[in-house]
């Protein structure tokens, strides 16, 4: 097989070309080079992304299993696709997921424009699976649930998806680790990546400060209307978060925003009239792979899933609903902290096949 591997330096890439040099195959390994904007002199502004390290330790890799290496330059299209998503989508007081548009935009959109085509398979180190029914392929759960990035692929097309493999889905991560060590690798124990590349060392609060600004607005208690403090914008903040208020007497949650007004309402401890909600509207809502369920609703127009509101090895679980209007989720049990901008991703009754995903659509206010 033709395989590329998109190698990060990270243990799992690198366990992921161990795993496939194990069965006989040879990829080629690509390291994608993101950034941000260009400054105003045109030198790229990657906000000191340690890429020098991982592109070392990626050629390194390259090198011990005798495969071909390229560095990518995709900076342009991760500002143009992921960045400017992220920086729009707070404007507009949503919560935005750069991981969710990073995979479907740039490693398996850009990518594969650029390099991908011409190879039959792309191979990751994601944790997660792939299962095939009635001879079409899904996007399955990974064997470490804590691990499991199925909700970070979760709106990719049925042509992303039927190129991909993912050498490490059926390991746990101290499997991996192990793999690691007994072949030397240099990355064995090396941290996890945290964050948002892009930002490399730069807090995410100080990098929405630089494109958004300050702007003082009121911290309003819900149900009561009383002024408990100030903020320095709702775009620093999302729905469901604790920390980062300053607010004596807590714990205090944001429920709301105004973005019109600036303001932000909080509720007071654990209150399920103002934190927890049954329902999630969603948008730009699709399949992956296929339909499974049309044969299978019931009057209603619902069938029984499991989901995801947020990455959490967790599942809900409820109905799926289908009407004029689009799709919504009505949770068996009241939700914490449903955010608009996010995803929901939307698996079968086993929590195994990823079948759909789209956008929460709840209201702000």
């Amino acid at each position: 097989m033709n395989i590329a591997a998109l190698v990060s330096g990270g243990v799992d890439s690198s366990v992921a070309v161990h795993l496939l040099k194990e069965q006989g195959c040879t990829p080629d390994i690509f390291y994608i080079r993101i950034g941000a904007e260009d400054d105003a002199s045109g030198a790229a502004d990657r906000f000191d992304c340690p890429a020098e390290e991982d592109i070392e330790l990626t050629s390194y890799i390259a090198r011990k299993y005798g495969c071909r290496f390229e560095v990518v330059d995709l900076h342009r299209e991760y500002w143009d696709n992921v960045v400017s998503y992220t920086i729009n989508a707070v404007r507009r007081g949503l919560t935005p997921n750069p991981d969710i548009m990073c995979n479907k935009l740039i490693k398996f959109g850009a990518f594969e424009q650029r390099c991908g085509k011409d190879y039959d398979y792309t191979a990751t180190g994601h944790y997660a699976t792939t299962a095939v029914v009635d001879g079409v392929p899904f996007l399955a759960t990974a064997k470490d649930a804590v691990k499991d990035q199925t909700d970070f692929l979760s709106q990719l097309s049925f042509m992303q998806l039927r190129k991909l493999m993912f050498p490490i889905g059926h390991l746990l991560k101290n499997e991996v680790r192990a793999l690691a060590a007994q072949a030397a690798l240099p990355s064995a124990m090396r941290k996890d990546s945290q964050g948002i590349c892009f930002l490399g060392k730069i807090n995410y609060n100080d990098f929405l400060r630089r494109y958004l600004g300050e702007r003082e607005g009121k911290i309003v208690e819900l149900g009561t209307g009383r002024v408990l403090g100030t903020h320095r914008g709702y775009w620093f903040h999302t729905i469901g978060q604790r920390k980062g208020l300053f607010l004596s007497g807590g714990p205090w949650f944001v429920v709301k925003k105004d973005i019109d007004e600036n303001i932000l309402y909080v509720s007071q401890g654990y209150n399920p009239d103002a934190q927890y909600g049954n329902r999630v509207d969603l948008i730009d809502f699709h399949y992956l792979s296929a339909d499974l369920w049309s044969e299978r609703l019931d009057r209603d127009g619902a069938v029984e899933v499991k989901f995801k509101i947020r990455h959490t090895p967790d599942f809900a679980q409820g109905r799926l609903i289908r009407t004029p209007e689009g799709y919504t989720l009505h949770s068996d049990i009241r939700l914490q902290g449903i955010a608009a901008g996010q995803y929901a991703t939307v698996y079968d009754s086993d929590a195994h096949l990823v079948v759909a995903s789209g956008q929460i659509a709840n209201s702000l206010m």
